[in-house]
């Protein structure tokens, strides 16, 4: 099946995500990131789907790709209340930097704060609610109404991820890995190529940048995910799990 005989997949309101998703992983798989963004954005889900960015350690160069296919693609933000204040800066950088023209910033809820977090110190007692309702659940809002979006996980992160397929299924939506097949080589050489501004905390050994009570330096040949949740055996914060399935204590799924 070619590339042509794909395209009108994405608009088969009888076929499910989970064999969309497949049918792509397979076609595309090897593909040049640029080739699967410019398809996935101006072809099989155009008007339907958004980029999701922590504007982390190597956010640039997904970010980059995505204005060089459109600029004004939605990048969605999820801004925690606990990240570093150099993200927050990066962030609006690399905005001005790439012509971004449509980033939205998703936060949590006042009154789920008020009622789980109030103090704001959940972090040090629960890192899986924590992340649920500082995370997942203002993304699960944010992404109503697209039908896709676009991930920035690599395979090499973690073994988690070692399997990670270019287009996957969940909760309904097809999710897209555009940079699945990448290493880290990769990653800093397109950065360079295209004079990327590097994310501030890098250097100073954070390979991978969460929030800020959560996130630690990485030792040289640790896993470049071993900073996350130090010494805990948590590796994602939920957003790449279920978006659907993670109410807050006392409510049912919605």
């Amino acid at each position: 099946m070619g590339l042509s005989d794909l395209a009108g997949l994405a608009l088969d309101p009888d076929l499910g995500a989970g064999a969309e998703a497949r049918a792509f992983a397979a076609q595309y798989d090897g593909a040049a990131p640029l080739e699967i963004l410019s398809d996935a954005i101006t072809s099989h889900y155009r008007g339907r789907i958004a980029l999701v960015s922590s504007f982390g350690a190597d956010s640039a160069v997904l970010l980059h790709m995505v204005a060089a296919v459109d600029p004004s693609t939605p990048v969605l933000f999820v801004d925690t209340g606990k990240l570093f204040s150099q993200t927050l800066r990066y962030r609006d950088t690399l905005v001005e930097h790439l012509g971004l023209t449509d980033v939205r910033v998703a936060r949590p809820e006042r009154d789920e704060l008020t009622a789980i977090d109030p103090a704001g110190m959940l972090w040090m007692t629960d890192t899986d609610a924590c992340c649920n309702v500082r995370k997942v659940l203002p993304l699960a809002r944010a992404l109503k109404g697209f039908d896709a979006w676009i991930s920035g996980r690599k395979r090499f992160q973690s073994a988690t991820r070692a399997a990670l397929p270019v287009f996957e299924a969940e909760d309904g939506r097809v999710k897209v890995n555009p940079l699945a097949n990448w290493t880290a080589a990769d990653i800093l050489g397109y950065a360079k190529a295209h004079d990327l501004p590097p994310h501030p905390l890098v250097a100073e050994g954070y390979p991978s940048i969460g929030c800020l009570p959560c996130t630690d330096k990485v030792a040289p040949g640790e896993d470049p995910r071993a900073g996350r949740w130090r010494g805990q055996a948590k590796t994602e914060c939920g957003i790449h799990l279920s978006l659907s399935a993670s109410p807050l204590p006392g409510q049912g799924n919605t």
